[in-house]
Order: C-alpha cells, then sequence, then structure tokens
C-alpha cells in the first residue's frame, strides 16, 4: 500500500524559486559587505579622531613664515603629549591656536559653509590643509625672559644673551628689521619665523591688547618632524644655540 505524501515533506524547487532564493542571498550578502565597509571606515575614522584629538596630529605648511626649515606644502607631524610632561623651551617649533592674539575675530558658521567646514575638517583630520587659526612658528622666548633686539651685532638677546641663530634663519635675513624689548608674562611665549622678512609673528601684535604674546594653553603641540613629501622626512631638534650652558644659565 503506497502512502501519500505528507505536506511537510521537502519538495523540490522550481527553477523560478531557485533563482528567486539565490537573488535573496546575494542581495543579503552585498548588504553585509556594505555594512562591514562602513563599519571598518567608521572604525578607522574613530581611531584616526581620537589620534588627533590625544596624540599626534598632521599639519601642512601654508606660507612660506617658517622657510627653509618648513616650506610651503610640507606636512609635519604634532606631538600633542610633549607638553603634557615637560615644559616648552626655547627653540621648539610649535603649533598653535592664534585666537586671541594672532586672530582677532572668531571664524562665522553658517549652512551655506557648513558643507565646506565638512569637507575642510576631514582634510585637516589627514594633515592635507592648513587650520585656519592654526600658526606654526619657533618659540623664542618663555615666560619671565626678556628678548630685545638687537645687540650691537644685530642679534637677538634673551636675558642679555646672544641667539646665533645662522642654524635655522632663512638665508639672506637679518634676525629682525623692527627693534623691540619685552618681557614675557608668565603662561605665555614670544613666537617668531625662521623667514624673519616675511613673517608675521610675535613683533607684529606689539601694538594689539596681547602685546604679540601667546597663551601657552594656546598650543596645539610641536612640531617633531616632516612626513611628506619623502624626499623632505627630517626630524625637527632643539638648535644648539638654544642648548647655549649661557642662555641655561640666564634662565628666569
Amino acid at each position: 500500500m503506497t502512502e501519500a505524501a505528507s505536506p511537510d515533506d521537502d519538495q523540490p524547487l522550481s527553477r523560478v524559486e531557485r533563482r528567486r532564493l539565490e537573488k535573496a542571498e546575494k542581495s543579503q550578502g552585498k548588504r553585509r559587505n556594505r555594512l562591514e565597509v562602513v563599519a571598518i571606515i567608521g572604525g578607522a575614522l574613530v581611531v584616526a579622531v581620537l589620534i588627533r584629538a590625544f596624540v599626534f596630529q598632521a599639519f601642512s605648511i601654508p606660507s612660506a613664515s617658517m622657510e627653509n626649515t618648513l616650506l610651503i606644502g610640507d606636512r609635519i607631524l604634532v606631538s600633542k603629549t610633549s607638553y603634557r610632561f615637560g615644559e616648552i623651551d626655547r627653540g621648539d617649533v610649535v603649533v598653535f591656536d592664534g585666537s586671541d592674539s594672532f586672530v582677532s575675530e572668531p571664524p562665522t558658521v553658517t549652512a551655506d559653509n557648513a558643507l565646506a567646514s565638512a569637507r575642510l575638517w576631514i582634510a585637516q583630520l589627514l594633515g592635507l590643509a592648513p587650520g585656519e587659526r592654526d600658526f606654526v612658528k619657533r618659540v623664542i622666548g618663555v615666560g619671565g625672559d626678556r628678548v630685545a633686539c638687537c645687540d650691537d651685532s644685530g642679534r637677538i638677546t634673551v636675558n642679555g644673551v646672544a641667539l646665533d641663530e645662522e642654524e635655522y634663519l632663512f638665508p639672506g635675513d637679518a634676525p629682525s628689521r623692527q627693534e623691540f624689548d619685552v618681557e614675557v608674562p608668565a603662561g605665555k611665549l614670544w613666537l617668531m619665523g625662521d623667514h624673519r622678512s616675511v613673517s608675521r609673528d610675535s613683533r607684529a601684535y606689539l601694538g594689539s591688547p596681547g602685546g604679540g604674546f601667546v597663551s601657552t594653553d594656546k598650543v596645539i603641540g610641536r612640531a617633531i618632524s616632516v612626513v611628506w613629501p619623502p624626499s623632505r622626512w627630517n626630524g625637527l631638534g632643539t638648535p644648539s644655540t638654544f642648548t647655549n650652558p649661557a642662555l641655561q644659565s640666564a634662565t628666569p
């Protein structure tokens, strides 16, 4: 006696049903792949943002004010941890926020430029564009220093000790053609570019309310190396004049 087929028994799929099932599986696979890609990109962005916020950040050099130490288009790596464990030293090349010192008015963000601001932020994250309020200069004087220009030989002095700036000063530039004599307040810095004849630095803001000084809490970090282009790979150490024992003994 032959038994009747049960409704639960497996039935062979028709060609149309097989194609429909294969299409559904491919669609699910593509969705999974897209989600994985989005997750990987999102995770990479989170890591990049955390590194940028707390450890390192890349910056692009937009001007000639630090030539020949830094050239236009150079990308530098800035350590944000250097000054968490130590003091800002004379001779350091630092990146800082120029708000309230080199820049007076905050930028206005509107709906029209929000997308452009987002693109700029991503470019800055990758070190492909400079920040509108970020500057890079060399520390010449720290809190308590008296910085003056110039002695009888045309050299800048710090606490009465003349600096030998030939190591980093742009060839042919004078240390400064603008005379000044300032005492750096506590918690402030006196900053100058290496290409003195084209650099708008602390000297240019002597008559401003801030007196040309930059607060130490505005410093983003210390520039430690040039990372792009490869032909420019180089560390940014402390020039020998700032390790002069006479200068160290003259430290307030």
